[in-house]
């Protein structure tokens, strides 16, 4: 017995019925899959292009249909579903995909143009409210240094004096290394360039101004921020995980003034201290560079320096060592008491507290170095 013979799939096909009020219809036929679109694509897309979605569509004489297809008519409607429009149940699928499609990729684009305004304005917040609570710490720190001053036999001196020796005294060789090279490394590259205009001899005057302005107290408050501000948060979040900050609000003993107020005070003295240290170190440095580069003697060296280095960069950089201690100290101590009792927020604690310190500590040095650019710069010879 003789099989049937196969029905034949129509071309793609559109038609354009109008009614007697005026209304059109399109009316979609075929195949509109990517078989019978391959070599029909670009002939379909610009007959749809003269019909709108606003018109009426009828797809349901659609015999064959994939997302090719559906992506074609979607795209000629303005990626926007018709208002009048008949189709059969299985076309429905595709077109629903198409519209979640589009609105994912809305809903993603409005998101990433939005997040980094977001994000800034999160990270503003967070920035806003660490100043605001250091400013709190320091204002905390100034009432407990009243009372001790009103109560000096209660004071925690043996806090003090500790932290003087842990955040001063062994902090000693690392700042001399570190100062050491620091003014070996300037003064040579001071002397390569010098000695081209034959002006070697204001190698004095570069690195003698650049070491005791700016780089011994930058330097010293970077490497205790790095040594001694990390050990500070870590030692305040440790007693935050053991409750022993708890325990002594329970006892009635101030926190701030056996933990906060020594630690502030200690770095504000011990930090100047380093400043001298570690400039000295770091003028020796450069005085042997310039002693192999230069051939300017030791002692040409220093009788030079004093004439070409006013005294008031010395001064300039004491204030900013005492300033930039007391401002590592706050910040150590605001994140530390900031910790919560677990061990992830410790070392989370930790890290914060050394980048902020350093970055505030850059800033200032800038404020100071636009409000005092006009003392203690004069060129001497």
């Amino acid at each position: 017995m003789a099989g049937h013979a196969p029905k034949r799939i129509r071309d793609p096909e559109i038609d354009a019925e109008y009614a007697a009020d005026g209304t059109r219809t399109i009316r979609v036929g075929g195949a509109w899959d990517i078989r019978a679109l391959e070599t029909r694509a670009r002939a379909l897309r610009d007959e749809l292009a003269r019909f709108a979605a606003r018109d009426a569509w009828d797809l349901t004489g659609i015999e064959r249909l994939d997302h090719i297809g559906a992506l074609l008519l979607w795209r000629a409607w303005a990626r926007k579903r018709p208002a009048r429009l008949r189709l059969a149940p299985a076309q429905e699928l595709f077109f629903e995909n198409l519209a979640h499609a589009d609105d994912a990729r809305r809903t993603a684009l409005h998101r990433s143009l939005l997040d980094p305004l977001a994000a800034l304005g999160r990270r503003a917040l967070t920035v806003g409210s660490h100043l605001a609570g250091i400013v709190r710490l320091a204002g905390q720190v100034v009432l407990d240094g009243a009372w001790v001053i009103a109560h000096p036999a209660r004071g925690p001196w043996r806090e003090l004096s500790a932290t003087l020796h842990r955040s001063g005294g062994q902090a000693l060789p690392i700042t001399a290394l570190v100062g050491f090279l620091i003014g070996i490394v300037l003064s040579y590259l001071s002397a390569e360039q010098l000695r081209t205009f034959g002006a070697g001899i204001y190698v004095i005057n570069i690195v003698g101004i650049g070491i005791i302005r700016e780089l011994g107290p930058v330097l010293a408050a970077i490497l205790v921020a790095g040594r001694s501000g990390s050990a500070i948060t870590a030692q305040l979040g440790v007693m935050r995980v053991t409750e022993e900050l708890d325990a002594l609000d329970v006892m009635g003993i101030p926190a701030g003034v056996r933990l906060i107020l020594p630690k502030v005070v200690g770095l504000a003295i011990a930090v100047p201290l380093l400043v001298v240290w570690t400039s000295a170190v770091a003028l020796i440095g450069a005085m042997l560079a310039a002693r192999l580069e230069l051939d300017i003697s030791f002692t040409l060296f220093l009788q030079t320096l004093p004439v070409a280095v006013p005294t008031a960069n010395l001064w300039l950089g004491l204030a900013k060592g005492a300033v930039f201690g007391a401002l590592v100290a706050l910040t150590a101590c605001h994140f530390g008491l900031r910790i919560r009792p677990n061990t992830e927020s410790l070392g989370a604690g930790t890290t914060q507290s050394v980048v902020t310190a350093i970055t505030i500590v850059l800033i200032v040095d800038s404020l100071f170095a636009v409000t005092f650019s006009h003392i203690g710069v004069e060129l001497r010879g």
